[in-house]
């Protein structure tokens, strides 16, 4: 592809040779002749100058380079796009596998993939275009829309409802038993029924094996648009909002709610019936345990505001040197005071 053709199909202002072939993209350190990259972060600026990429993706403010230059508004959703002209993902044709097991009373829709082992029990409504990998299992009464696509070994349990679009990576688990015990009489834990259905909206992303449990009453719900990432636990009863990101190894606790368009940074935690509100950020590590307010970021655990967070941080690597300090305070004190404490030796008998 001509750079000429690729800045028409993504939109971008071209300074540059135009006639330059472009062979794919990559990352600003690896790229080199014949390949695209981009500028999104600052601190990769200076990178620009010594890249050996054909071209770079970047803002239509950015300083003049000697390298031609594709400017849009956002460059890494460019980079994305870029990323999708030259990479083809791999087209399973549509067809059920012999080995599946299919029940006579699920509705499959036109143009389905079903692969090897694949089970899909009754009652089922699948939309069309789905495409099941191998071991992919759909539980009795589960109702999807359309363009599934369900990587190996991901499972939807019973009754739950996925909308359009919806991604689910190898042993994502949506449905699964929420944690429920109650202490019987003999001090022993019995299990709560967990009744109620996951709900995913449209565009839903769930990475590997993360799991989002089923409620006890009720449902645990998904908006449209987000994205939740690997070996992410989503307690019974949550709800989650539009377009917001979870991320890696997070937890919410049962009843949890997440507003939209939140991000939930790695190992972050939600204690159970917390609400957090529409456009937080909780950092890396962070957990809280009361209602977060919308539009605050919070750090730290127990969570509390970043920019307090960030000044605490930095007074606690300076604590020894402080101790030190007091220390020796201490002392120059407790000196003072004896030494205004001794008697003068002239009026001593007097």
């Amino acid at each position: 592809m001509k750079l000429g053709e690729l800045a028409a199909e993504l939109g971008a202002e071209l300074r540059g040779n135009a006639e330059l072939e472009i062979t794919g993209v990559r990352g600003i350190e690896e790229a080199g002749p014949g390949e695209v990259t981009f500028v999104a972060n600052p601190r990769y600026a200076g990178l620009a100058r010594t890249t050996r990429a054909a071209a770079i993706l970047v803002e239509p403010g950015f300083q003049d380079l000697n390298t031609p230059t594709l400017r849009i508004k956002n460059p890494y959703l460019a980079f994305s796009r870029a990323l999708a002209l030259f990479y083809q993902p791999v087209i399973y044709a549509p067809g059920i596998h012999p080995s599946a097991v299919v029940d006579p009373t699920a509705v499959i829709g036109d143009g389905a993939h079903i692969g090897a082992y694949v089970v899909v029990g009754a009652n089922v409504r699948l939309g069309p275009h789905a495409t099941l990998l191998p071991h992919v299992v759909i539980y009795p009464g589960v109702q999807v829309g359309s363009h599934l696509f369900a990587h190996a070994h991901a499972v939807i349990r019973e009754n739950c409802i996925l909308g359009d679009h919806v991604t689910l990576e190898n042993g994502a688990i949506v449905g699964s038993d929420g944690f429920g015990f109650a202490k019987n009489e003999s001090g022993h834990w019995e299990k709560i029924p967990q009744s109620g259905p996951v709900k995913l909206g449209d565009r839903v992303d769930v990475q590997a094996n993360a799991c989002i449990d089923r409620a006890t009453v009720g449902s645990t719900v998904i908006g449209s648009g987000s994205k939740i990432d690997n070996l992410v636990q989503v307690g019974h009863g949550s709800k989650v909002g539009e377009n917001t990101l979870i991320c890696a190894q997070t937890g919410l606790a049962g009843s949890s709610v997440v507003g939209n368009n939140v991000i939930l940074a790695g190992q972050t935690g939600i204690a159970g019936h917390c609400t957090v509100g529409d456009g937080v950020i909780l950092t890396a590590q962070s957990a809280v345990s009361h209602d977060i307010p919308p539009g605050k970021m919070i750090s730290g655990s127990p969570g509390f505001d970043n920019r307090v967070w960030l000044r605490a941080v930095s007074i606690f690597q300076r604590l020894p040197e402080l101790l030190k300090r007091l220390d020796r305070l201490e002392k120059r004190v407790e000196s003072q005071a004896a030494d205004e404490g001794v008697p003068d030796q002239e009026g001593v008998g007097q």
